[in-house]
């Protein structure tokens, strides 16, 4: 192009010199012939040239035409394409925004069912903790109106009865009903859980990742029912030297045959009369159970006192306590001792053998066993304040093991009294993981 450019501005200056050379000697030519005919051919030559760069030219206009409309059917044919993902792109984030909308409205939601769940969950709770004591209180007056009836068989049904049992009646259709709730509520919350996984992974395919909240993957606590209270009867065994610690059948002078777990540490084997671990079993029971037993042997239980006299009444026996605090701390604590039988309440007479633990339970002294339905005399309110059968003396909530099993949450001294406690008599106050009540005869030969 460079070139045609310069052949262009050439040419008019040479053709313009020729021109001036003729025009200078045209007298001269005149005079020759010859020489004009010569520079005509010249002219001719050059206009031939010109006429053959003129098409060449025209030609390469041709083609370079062709080429740009190439170039703009090819830049029409970008700009639709951009066009068309730019509304693309608009209609996606138009999408995303009612997908955020939905996302905020379905977490909202969430927490409100949330919620609502743990304020039916607490309710209920209470409810069935009202149910267990009503129940216990009902179990108790009928056997009282069985003696009564046994005795009297005239006399009809206490009032109170009656109305204790239809307000028990009416306790567990509302219990019914709150947990037919609670399956709703749980069966929405996992219904938006859904959703919301379903819109997460949608914005993910767009590119786009929200952030999720901690309380969508939390899972409300379910009420926890209280077992049956049962003595469980499988021969479990645990290899320690040549013993094996295990449940066995025992037969005590003059009485009935029964299950007990016998636990062997270092070749001596040691009836296990109380186990507490997990909080799976309520210690808050009558007198009766107290004096039968409940709970598993293979779990937490309570051999019953009556047992545990019938073990003991004919042999010197030691008692060993051995505690664990929520530091996985082990202590341990053992006392030679009487106890009575059910005319004197199963009064426990105590004296300290050895221990890596201060004592507790006051030495040389007549302990008396007490429940919330049957109180020794002068420890009217331990039970009821303290929940749990135990032995009572002067000072209520000093120590016991069988009060309410609290889990290692922050709570206050009162309520720490009210669970499972061993306080040592420099004021200090252990609160408790789990626990062990152990009997062993003083004449290991004694042992069966």
């Amino acid at each position: 192009m460079y070139k045609i450019k310069l052949f262009l501005f050439i040419v008019p200056l040479v053709i313009s010199s020729r021109i001036d050379q003729d025009n200078s000697s045209f007298d001269s030519i005149s005079s020759e012939p010859k020489s004009r005919f010569a520079m005509l051919d010249d002219v001719k030559i050059l206009a031939n040239g010109l006429l053959q760069l003129g098409h060449g030219l025209k030609d390469f206009v041709h083609k370079t035409k062709g080429q740009i409309n190439d170039i703009f059917q090819k830049l029409n044919i970008f700009d639709q394409s951009f066009y068309d993902l730019s509304l693309q792109t608009n209609e996606i984030k138009e999408e995303e925004k009612e997908l955020r909308r939905t996302t905020s409205k379905l977490q909202v939601k969430n927490e409100e069912v949330k919620n609502m769940s743990l304020e039916l969950n607490s309710k209920l709770e209470s409810l069935l903790e009202e149910k267990i004591l009503l129940q216990h209180k009902v179990r108790y007056l009928e056997e009282q109106l069985t003696n009564l009836i046994q005795n009297q068989p005239e006399i009809q049904e206490h009032p109170e009865v009656t109305s204790l049992k239809t307000f028990v009646e009416q306790q567990d259709n509302s219990i019914k009903d709150l947990l037919q709730t609670v399956e709703e509520q749980y069966k929405q919350l996992n219904q938006q859980h859904s959703q919301i996984k379903e819109i997460e992974n949608q914005l993910r395919r767009t590119g786009i990742q929200e952030p999720t909240e901690n309380s969508l993957s939390s899972k409300s606590r379910a009420p926890r029912t209280t077992p049956p209270l049962q003595l469980n009867e499988t021969k479990n065994t645990e290899q320690d030297g040549e013993r094996t610690s295990g449940i066995y059948t025992i037969r005590p002078s003059n009485s009935q045959a029964f299950d007990v777990y016998c636990e062997v540490k270092s070749g001596n084997p040691w009836t296990l009369i109380q186990h507490r671990i997990d909080g799976s079993q309520n210690f808050n029971e009558t007198w009766e159970n107290y004096r039968n037993g409940f709970g598993r042997l293979d779990g937490e239980f309570w051999l019953g006192l009556e047992k545990i006299y019938s073990i003991v009444k004919t042999s010197n026996y030691i008692l060993q306590f051995e505690l664990e605090d929520w530091k996985d701390n082990k202590h341990y604590i053992e006392y030679s001792f009487h106890l009575g039988n059910h005319e004197t309440n199963y009064t426990l007479h105590l004296v300290e053998i050895a221990g890596n633990v201060p004592k507790s339970l006051p030495e040389h002294r007549d302990l008396t066993f007490s429940t919330w339905d049957h109180k020794a005399k002068g420890h009217s309110n331990c039970p009821e304040m303290y929940s749990g059968g135990w032995w009572w003396h002067d000072v209520c909530g000093e120590n016991n093991l069988n009060g309410k099993y609290n889990k290692p949450r922050a709570k206050s001294k009162p309520e720490k009294r009210r669970g499972i406690c061993w306080r040592s008599q420099n004021g200090r106050l252990y609160s408790i993981k789990s626990t062990k009540m152990l009997i062993h005869p003083v004449d290991s030969e004694s042992f069966e």
